[in-house]
């Protein structure tokens, strides 16, 4: 596959894959979904790579979610709703290697449960997190929100998602959602270090170690595939095109108005 989204290299046993869309925040369209898929799963094929690197280009953002600037009633790849971000989730839980979120910016929306999934994340002191889907006509029913939840706490998870605000790297260190917090220019350093102690470890005890985490959650898939369903009937409503549309036009959505 030729990409076109995303950065992908591998040096050292650590395959990194950068989503390269810093002019729209790093967010995500089905195509970007398609390229992370692929490069996760030729990371998990290479035995010589021992961990993966996820991270967004330039100094603004890590991942901002779906582009809600290509929206309009969906997003035009495959999958339930257009977008393959299921199959992108599920790709970073199924890789038997540990994924490390390098949190270089903003991530908010998909971008925060991308950080959710990850299984360690490491973020810039500059960052910022949290959720966006109740602000724009959206929301992710299945990782997102359940998994969210196991990682901060059930009131923290609602938190994020009811008020949908924004939170410091150290805010999210203190709730566990990021494993450490480094100064921006220490970032690259610090993940690299991190990297590298795990290379040096037993690359098959990691992957029992990772699979045997997620067996406890892994209902948490069949119920995101169930929702996804619902997400889309939702996605075909006046009251979610208002989100996306007040976003494009940068103004205030008027949710309740199509409340019948």
């Amino acid at each position: 596959m030729e990409y076109q989204d995303i950065l992908y290299t591998k040096e050292d046993g650590i395959a990194t894959i950068m989503i390269n869309r810093p002019a729209q925040y790093n967010a995500f369209r089905a195509q970007t979904c398609e390229e992370i898929i692929h490069a996760l799963k030729d990371a998990d094929f290479d035995r010589q790579i021992g961990v993966v690197v996820l991270t967004g280009a330039g100094d603004k953002a890590f991942c901002t979610g779906g582009d809600q600037g290509t929206q309009d009633g969906g997003y035009g790849g495959r999958g339930v709703i257009g977008l393959p971000v299921e199959e992108m989730q599920s790709a970073i839980r199924d890789i038997a290697k540990p994924v490390i979120a390098r949190v270089n910016g903003f991530a908010i929306g998909g971008g925060n449960v991308l950080v959710t999934v990850c299984d360690l994340a490491i973020a810039s002191e500059k960052a910022q997190l949290g959720q966006a889907g109740p602000r724009v006509g959206s929301v992710d029913p299945g990782f997102g929100t359940a998994l969210l939840a196991r990682v901060v706490g059930e009131k923290k998870a609602r938190e994020i998602w009811y008020l949908c605000r924004r939170y410091t790297a150290q805010e999210a260190l203190a709730m566990g959602l990021v494993n450490a917090v480094v100064p921006h220019d220490q970032l690259d350093a610090e993940v690299k270090k991190w990297c590298d102690e795990i290379v040096e470890k037993s690359p098959t005890a990691i992957a029992l170690a990772k699979k045997s985490f997620n067996v406890d959650t892994e209902m948490i898939r069949g119920m995101g595939g169930l929702a996804m369903h619902a997400l889309k009937l939702y996605y075909e409503t006046a009251e979610s095109a208002e989100g996306g549309n007040a976003f494009r036009e940068k103004r205030k959505p008027e949710f309740r108005k199509y409340v019948k």
